[in-house]
């Protein structure tokens, strides 16, 4: 028995389902019950009757999925370095700051966070819904974080003030694209739709045919009759397009903007460490029930928020 199938057994044993976000390896999306983006992810993790839920992302993902399933057991099968850089950009100590010399502002961080840190927010956003979840709250300004580039996607698409914080917050993917990133692949490929995420620069956003979640990137190339994208967000989104266009039986030609896109955090689930994770139920994720009970109210809003958007 191979070790797909000895995985397979272990769920059914342990009622056990396996999420995977859109930028784990190949073996992993391939393995997953669900693939999606955050929000996608949060909605599945809180509809599942499920005992184990197998979260292969990075930390605050895992948290997340913890703080919507108290009763449910949450394990990320390896626990060194996966970590997201971003979500560690912002503190609680920052957002407390910032209240301090904004106090009539609105505070809305990005899912990209530490439960802390939710903790302080009047909502959660994920890159899917920010927009809609910023432009729910009737104060003009809104303190945003961590990710200043998706406040810049924010701010361009509603009637808020955004205050950064930090004033430099970055997911270090995202910033590798640059202008010239795009001009050397249009130049390539001139029939081909440029695709980004809003984790890019401004000036990476505005020369984009498109700005997407992954979400929004896996509905935009499905359903488009173009056959060609240039996909500007982590390497493995294109991983998780051919599976999906396999399942349709179609073609269509995915371009990397860069090849060396890579989040070294979302590559340290392997298909053994998710074997010995279901084997030995570790690590589980452990979230204090004072910090789930505060923070659940954040991300609470945003689905609400977001459900009225999809009426």
């Amino acid at each position: 028995m191979g070790i797909t199938e000895r995985i397979e057994r272990l769920k059914k044993e342990k009622n056990a389902i396996i999420l995977a976000h859109n930028y784990q390896p190949e073996e992993i999306q391939r393995i997953a019950d669900f693939i999606g983006d955050s929000l996608e992810l949060c909605r599945i993790a809180e509809r599942t009757d499920a005992d184990i839920l197998v979260f292969c992302g990075v930390d605050f993902m895992a948290e997340t999925a913890k703080i919507l399933n108290r009763d449910k057991k949450v394990l990320l099968p390896e626990i060194k370095d996966t970590q997201c850089p971003m979500a560690h950009q912002l503190s609680p100590e920052m957002l407390i700051e910032a209240k301090k010399r904004h106090p009539c502002a609105k505070v809305v961080v990005y899912i990209n966070t530490l439960a802390e840190v939710k903790v302080l927010a009047d909502g959660v956003c994920t890159s899917a819904n920010a927009p809609l979840v910023v432009n729910s709250f009737k104060e003009k300004d809104i303190i945003f974080g961590p990710d200043r580039n998706l406040g810049y996607y924010v701010e361009r698409r509603t009637n808020k003030r955004i205050i950064p914080v930090p004033e430099d917050g970055h997911c270090y993917v995202h910033k590798k694209f640059t202008v010239e990133d795009i001009l050397r692949a249009k130049e390539k490929y001139p029939d081909a739709q440029v695709l980004v995420h809003p984790e890019c620069d401004p000036q990476v956003q505005d020369m984009a045919d498109y700005i997407y979640s992954t979400g929004g990137m896996v509905n935009h190339v499905l359903n488009s009759p173009e056959k060609e994208f240039i996909i500007g967000t982590e390497v493995d989104m294109i991983t998780r397009l051919k599976i999906e266009l396999e399942k349709r039986g179609e073609e269509k030609k995915l371009i990397p903007l860069r090849e060396d896109a890579i989040c070294e955090s979302m590559k340290r689930i392997t298909l053994e460490k998710l074997e010995r994770c279901l084997i030995e139920e570790k690590y589980e994720v452990v979230v204090d029930e004072e910090i789930i009970e505060r923070a659940k109210r954040a991300i609470d809003y945003m689905l609400s928020i977001s459900e009225q958007g999809d009426q």
